[in-house]
């Protein structure tokens, strides 16, 4: 890629306090920690997309391998004042655009010429698909033995459900996750995000370093199976110990089940999420409230009798905090030590100094142009800082000069479009 990194976005604003103490020794010549290593992002929908963001944002040359004239980001709304959508500029920023139908005559020979160039495959088609079109693990291992393939899917590459679609509220479904979401009373509820899908993302980049580690150590590449089934349950805090030894489990909506106070309270303009995880914290807070008889009060004394005291401990905090605002609730409990946070839309939190500090918002030019406030890499570098470099190509904007990278010639590349297999 020929990005000038001169100009690239800086990871936090300079006059952020202690950014340029952190950045002091940043390099600027480099896009981030993975400049170097080649990725084909061969993906469709969130997971796969996600993971190879990630190694597109610490600095890998991502190639996304797309159907010509792929259609996929178009999904609504559009990111105002750009016409362009939320959807593609979200996952695909930082990387370039092959259009290569690997279904059509000569697309595999394409596709097995870049892998030839690459370090890591990521996909995320239905186990089997990419086999089908001859461009599977034991293909692309034949042109490049140390390659690293990192398979995303519902359920995984073997067992009894590994042939199933997969799709994220489906796998929140199964694994238990979406059973103790919601209200007490309520029904199950999906989370608001993609859950599955991104955590099955970051498990792909942690399985592709890892096997990038263990491939530089020892030249040996390697297929790494990723199921958001298994992402998932890994990521529910020891709730599938408990399910298996048959440990009751039950839903407590916006309370937490072993410590009290925590949860959300009704303030005079919102709400504030207040959680009280220690009993030092609690005899701050009755002071705070002006209720300082019940500090050490049977019922209220230890985290243990609050939980068995729990609607009326919650109603002491509740009437606080009812007559005063947000800022006044959060503003007091701050001081005291005591941990709180007004819910917020994401509208304010894009807003919030912390968050632009952080650069977790990065104004980026577009392909077409037109600039969007993306969400910047969640992990800086004092060293290797990362960035937000480029908005998402348009499908297929690189694929003549990525087919000049590989040699193929004016004949092939005629034959290749009489087949539409690139675009």
């Amino acid at each position: 890629m020929d990005t000038d990194l001169r100009t690239a976005p800086a990871t936090a604003p300079a006059d952020a306090p202690d950014a340029a103490a952190f950045y002091a020794e940043a390099r600027h010549d480099l896009p981030g920690p993975l400049h170097g290593v080649r990725v084909l992002d061969v993906t469709k929908v969130w997971s796969g997309p996600v993971a190879s963001c990630v190694l597109a944002d610490l600095g890998a040359d991502v190639l996304r391998v797309e159907m010509p004239g792929n259609r996929e980001g178009l999904m609504p709304p559009e990111i105002p004042g750009t016409g362009l959508s939320w959807f593609r500029q979200s996952v695909h920023r930082n990387k370039r655009s092959i259009g290569l139908d690997l279904r059509r005559p000569g697309a595999a020979e394409v596709f097995l010429r870049l892998v030839a160039t690459a370090d890591v495959v990521v996909e995320n088609y239905k186990p089997g698909t990419l086999d089908a079109w001859g461009v599977g693990f034991r293909a692309c291992r034949a042109v490049r033995p140390d390659l690293v393939m990192v398979s995303i899917s519902g359920y995984g590459q073997y067992g009894p459900d590994a042939g199933r679609p997969g799709y994220d509220p489906t796998t929140q479904a199964a694994a238990g996750w979406m059973a103790l979401n919601g209200e007490p009373d309520g029904a199950p509820l999906k989370a608001p995000t993609f859950l599955a899908d991104d955590l099955a993302g970051l498990h792909a980049v942690i399985g592709a370093l890892a096997a990038l580690r263990h491939r530089d150590r020892t030249g040996e590449g390697q297929h790494v199976d990723v199921s958001m089934l298994d992402s998932l349950l890994f990521s529910s805090n020891g709730y599938l110990t408990l399910g298996a030894t048959g440990v009751p489990l039950r839903r407590w909506g916006d309370q937490a089940d072993f410590v009290v106070p925590a949860g959300c309270f009704r303030c005079a303009d919102g709400h504030v999420y207040v959680a009280v995880a220690l009993d030092r914290s609690w005899r701050r807070l009755a002071e705070v409230v002006g209720r300082p008889e019940l500090a050490r009060a049977p019922g209220y004394a230890t985290n243990e009798e609050r939980r068995d005291n729990r609607a009326a401990v919650n109603a002491v905090l509740a009437g606080w905090c009812a007559d005063r605002t947000c800022a006044e609730v959060v503003a007091t409990l701050d001081a005291n030590g005591i941990t709180a946070e007004r819910v917020r839309t994401f509208a304010e939190a894009a807003a919030d100094p912390q968050v632009r500090a952080r650069a977790m918002v990065q104004e980026t030019v577009l392909a077409n142009g037109t600039t969007a406030p993306l969400t910047g890499p969640a992990v800086k570098f004092s060293r290797t800082p990362t960035a937000v470099r480029t908005g998402a190509p348009e499908p297929g904007a690189d694929t003549e000069r990525i087919l000049d990278e590989l040699g193929v010639d004016a004949p092939t590349r005629a034959r290749l479009r009489a087949d539409r297999a690139i675009g």
